[in-house]
């Protein structure tokens, strides 16, 4: 079984314009969105002009920031502040990886949580780590990031239950694996966390799901796998002059193990999220003025 994304991220968008159109109408202007982006990671910011140019398509007014490894901390950290302040302003996306005197600063902390679309302010990921049931992750106030959301709105789809299951996840960024790893422990999987350290084929023997988001092209051996298990496959890299996951598809096609596809299975979903976040950033700050 392939679990592509395309059929559950269109979905997904089907509503989001008019309900931006509905927001729009309530709050005499268009759902604001500011980004700032680095420009030193190319990956990075062809995907944010993709996310921008998908927010426009929907009716929401966009506004890019762009930084680099020449950018003052103090002008960044002013520019998180005043963007958060701004009463204008409804949703802040900054992807990473940022220039990394800029990835070191708080940022994090000075970024408004109910603006925060991908769930990486301290307030938002502290949040989420508290919560222990999957009621409490979808009652939150705040944002959860994207990527991991998508994986698990990807399994809803598909209809693959993870309670009771062994998960192993590749991959602990603050991004990725461990909001997912929490997200799937909510579920009540039985999670183990890994990374390129760990002694993978050890760590995903016995695994009914592997979730992989390491990054690296040919990182997960499909004769590591048990029989029966499904791969998630999140990692997006440029190899041989293509794009692809952590692992081989055509390996785990032979083997009868069903996988997400890289490109069309998370990466469309997570982009479907976002969006719709940020309309739910302009719902919510109508709600905020009736």
């Amino acid at each position: 079984m392939i679990f592509e994304g395309k059929t559950l991220a269109e979905k997904i968008r089907q509503s989001l314009g008019n309900r931006a159109e509905a927001v729009r109408q309530q709050l005499g202007r268009a759902i604001s969105l500011a980004a700032i982006g680095s420009t030193e990671d190319y990956g990075a910011h062809v995907y944010l002009q993709k996310e921008v140019a998908a927010a426009e398509k929907i009716g929401v007014k966009t506004q890019v920031f762009e930084v680099n490894n020449q950018t003052q901390t103090a002008d960044f950290l002013q520019r998180v502040e005043k963007l958060s302040a701004d009463p204008t302003v409804d949703a802040i996306l900054i992807p990473r990886p940022l220039p990394a005197q800029l990835a070191a600063t708080d940022f994090a902390d000075k970024l408004a949580p109910h603006k925060d679309i991908d769930g990486m302010s301290s307030a938002n990921m502290g949040r989420l780590f508290l919560c222990k049931t999957w009621s409490e992750v979808t009652a939150l106030p705040g944002f959860v990031p994207c990527t991991a959301m998508a994986v698990i709105r990807l399994l809803q789809y598909h209809q693959i239950a993870v309670e009771g299951a062994a998960v192993t996840v590749i991959g602990r960024s603050s991004t990725v694996g461990r909001p997912l790893a929490h997200l799937l422990t909510c579920q009540n999987a039985t999670v183990t966390l890994c990374h390129t350290k760990t002694d993978l084929p050890r760590a995903v023997k016995d695994a009914d799901l592997v979730c992989c988001a390491a990054g690296k092209p040919g990182l997960l051996q499909t004769d590591w796998l048990k029989p029966g298990a499904a791969v998630i496959d999140i990692s997006t890299n440029w190899y041989q002059n293509r794009l692809c996951g952590d692992a081989n598809e055509t390996e785990l096609a032979q083997r009868g193990i069903s996988y997400s596809p890289v490109p069309g299975g998370v990466g469309p979903v997570t982009l479907a999220v976002l969006l719709e976040n940020l309309v739910l950033s302009g719902e919510r700050k109508c709600k905020e003025i009736l």
